[in-house]
């Protein structure tokens, strides 16, 4: 009796190891998977997703804010000091800090200082709808890049899904333009003291797009040059984001001493007395949501598969472009709504064709035939 207690509580021990294991690296096997109600990781994934979107897009929307290097540097180390606590305390695991990995891993997160970087600059000038929309040009880069570098294929389907993104970023854009053009947009009215309201609300929105577009070029390379040195380092998803978020603080710390004013005037516009508090509070939190993303999206896989993560994330496009016209009051458009419904379509038929190239190559491999029949 006493043999079949010790045994029952081994096996509780290790069912607890397991289970911590799997949080930490975001793997499972097919019965946890098969037993885990996948609702409540996708809606988990949905809300981080926009949480953080809204939460960026009001502390960068402020009219004097211009401190983004300060911003990102408070936000990595939210962010590093929430990994840190949640692995103190034995509900994750990652590897610990070692010089030879940093040294390894210092490029991926100068990349990625620069896509968090450039998006925030995006999120200044543009809205959350097309924001949203035109993130979809990455897809494309980061496709035809694993075409060139890593031997990827494009599927004519996945063509088909990239042209319905092009097309929904043009709308955006043609959308955008127009509601500027409206009588009564600041852009207009500060364009009507210069030489023309043209060309005022055109040089506006180039900012934002060239930010944009940025965006688009180095998230690509991060994503690229991050898929080779995972295969060099090992690391786990957990180990990424714990050395991009440490090696990312000096980074920013020394590029916001360099390149920002810290004057006792300038601060005050970006942190007004009367909504600090808030303010630092909301940037807190925006940097503990990223840890949210990071677990809910290894959730959502390990509840689910790829495919149906994929299909969430395309999904997700539309109640994020929705917060930006309930919270910011986006313009809703004929020319907005529409962007975003081809945007939204087009991440589907993307989904939907990397789903069908995956059974396709699957389907594709030699089928192993054993060398002699089990014997009855």
């Amino acid at each position: 009796m006493s043999e079949r207690g010790s045994s029952n509580h081994s096996r509780g021990e290790d069912d607890v190891v397991e289970m911590k294991k799997a949080i930490a690296t975001g793997s499972s096997g097919s019965h946890g998977a098969a037993a885990t109600s996948s609702v409540p990781p996708i809606v988990c994934y949905c809300l981080a997703s926009i949480l953080m979107t809204v939460v960026n897009k009001y502390v960068v929307s402020g009219t004097h804010f211009n401190m983004n290097f300060l911003l990102l540097c408070m936000q990595s180390s939210v962010c590093v000091a929430c990994v840190y606590t949640v692995k103190k305390l034995g509900i994750i695991s990652f590897r610990d800090f070692d010089s030879k990995d940093a040294k390894a891993w210092f490029p991926i997160s100068v990349l990625l200082v620069g896509v968090i970087y450039t998006g925030s600059k995006s999120l200044q000038f543009l809205s959350i709808p097309v924001y949203t929309i035109f993130k979809n040009l990455t897809i494309i880069l980061i496709a035809y890049g694993e075409v060139i570098w890593f031997g990827g294929r494009v599927t004519a389907l996945t063509l088909v899904s990239f042209i319905l993104m092009v097309i929904s970023s043009i709308i955006a854009a043609w959308a955008d333009i127009s509601d500027a053009l409206v009588a009564g947009d600041p852009a207009v009215a500060e364009a009507a003291n210069g030489l023309s309201t043209m060309s005022g609300v055109i040089s506006k929105m180039n900012v934002g797009y060239f930010w944009m577009f940025l965006n688009c070029a180095t998230s690509a390379a991060y994503v690229l040059t991050m898929r080779k040195r995972i295969k060099v380092t090992g690391f786990s998803d957990w180990d990424t984001m714990f050395y991009n978020n440490l090696l990312s603080i000096p980074v920013l710390a020394v590029a916001s001493i360099v390149a920002e004013n810290w004057g006792y005037e300038n601060l005050n516009l970006n942190f007004p007395p009367a909504t600090r508090n808030f303010l630092l509070f909301a940037i807190a939190f925006s940097g503990a949501a990223a840890v949210g993303i990071s677990y809910t999206t290894a959730w959502c896989i390990r509840a689910t598969s790829s495919t149906t993560y994929s299909m969430v994330g395309a999904l997700n496009k539309l109640p994020v472009a929705a917060s930006g016209m309930l919270f910011f009051g986006d313009p809703v458009t004929f020319g907005s709504v529409t962007a975003v419904a081809v945007g939204f379509f087009a991440g589907l038929v993307y989904a939907v064709a990397k789903n069908n190239q995956k059974k396709a190559e699957q389907a594709s491999q030699p089928t192993i035939i054993p060398m002699a029949s089990r014997s009855s």
